[in-house]
């Protein structure tokens, strides 16, 4: 019977690791306390669909750094593949991106002892190469978001910004966002959780909230 890796879920602690990185050693999540992490993974260096998504993440770590966002990428691959790697990638242009330095840590993970402990490994997929996994974790060590990618498909890192933004919205003004919500847009206050409250809401008359019904109320932003 084929084993199977429990991977972390949504509110899970992310598990700690020790790794060598293309930035030095890090100790995860000590080294990240008051941070939010995307942690991401790639099948391998020196890959197409990969070389693409590190040029965009690069080009964006300063738009992460301005949302208090770290990254962390991961592959199997050596140390040594990847350096040879990133600076192959700074002799690349694509998209009107050219000289393109990778400054956020890439694991060395030739063990794999990190991709399976966040289940990067998912054998139906491949044995050797790691998905196109996204965890995005909080300053507290929680596991807020997982998205997986199979190989063929390359990320959307607007959307992967898109969604640290809205839960750090959510945190700090609880609130929760609908679809296809952008900074600036509308939000959604939490349900009623009781009659009189659902009654007081549609027949308020506040300026900065609105209800299309009183499980669905809007507070203007």
């Amino acid at each position: 019977m084929e084993e199977r890796t429990n991977m972390p879920l949504i509110g899970d602690k992310a598990p700690a690791f020790k790794a060598v990185t293309t930035q030095g050693e890090i100790s995860f999540p000590e080294d990240y306390r008051g941070k939010w992490v995307i942690l991401f993974s790639h099948p391998a260096d020196f890959t197409p669909v990969c070389t693409t998504e590190f040029m965009t993440f690069a080009s964006m770590i300063d738009e992460f750094k301005a949302i208090n966002t770290e990254l962390i990428g991961l592959s199997v691959d050596s140390l040594y593949s990847h350096i040879a790697w990133l600076r192959k990638i700074q002799e690349l242009e694509w998209k009107g991106m050219k000289n393109v330095e990778v400054t956020f840590p890439l694991i060395e993970d030739i063990r794999m002892e990190v991709a399976t402990k966040y289940g990067m490994i998912q054998p139906g997929a491949s044995n050797t190469q790691a998905v196109r996994a996204v965890f995005v974790i909080d300053p507290e060590g929680v596991v807020r978001t997982i998205l997986y990618y199979p190989l063929s498909t390359g990320r959307n890192f607007q959307e992967i910004k898109r969604i640290v933004i809205a839960l750090q919205k959510a945190d700090s003004d609880n609130i929760a966002t609908p679809a296809d919500w952008q900074p600036g847009d509308d939000t959604i206050v939490p349900t009623a959780g009781s009659c009189g409250t659902a009654k007081e809401r549609m027949e308020s008359k506040s300026g900065d909230m609105y209800c299309l019904d009183w499980f669905l109320c809007f507070r203007k932003e």
